[in-house]
């Protein structure tokens, strides 16, 4: 019963990214082809409030709800590694029709081919929780 709110708080998320069309397999079609400015004004929207998350983070002026500044640690800096993450994730992503938030929304809405998506980024993720301690991080 504890972690209620964390459903909840999932399944708002899935009602607005069904309302804004995120979900919409043609929406992020029209994206790959150029088409609209839909997916790429909304994909714009969040790096921008992620750019200002991150700084207000950087600045302690968020703090946890006890107080607590909240730590940003820095990463590796590696233009390669980064670059090739993208296109795989970008090929997946063309490839599914799906990045990973919308893909338990399309389940929820019945589209039922999106399970063989699911299954294969739950693979995915699984291979690379095998194989993590042998790549370069």
């Amino acid at each position: 019963m504890k972690n209620i709110k964390f459903l909840l708080v999932g399944v708002l998320f899935g009602i607005i990214l069904s309302k804004a069309e995120i979900i919409s397999w043609f929406r992020i079609y029209e994206m790959f082809k150029f088409q609209s400015f839909h997916m790429y004004g909304i994909i714009g929207s969040a790096v921008v409030i992620g750019i200002g998350l991150m700084f207000l983070f950087k600045t302690k002026k968020i703090k946890t709800i006890q107080g607590e500044a909240i730590e940003v640690i820095a990463k590796k800096k590696g233009v390669s590694r980064n670059l090739l993450g993208g296109i795989i994730f970008g090929l997946g992503w063309a490839l599914g029709g799906a990045c990973p938030g919308p893909m338990f929304a399309l389940v929820g809405k019945g589209i039922l081919p999106i399970l063989v998506v699911l299954l294969g980024a739950l693979l995915g993720a699984f291979t690379y929780h095998a194989v993590k301690q042998k790549l370069p991080h």
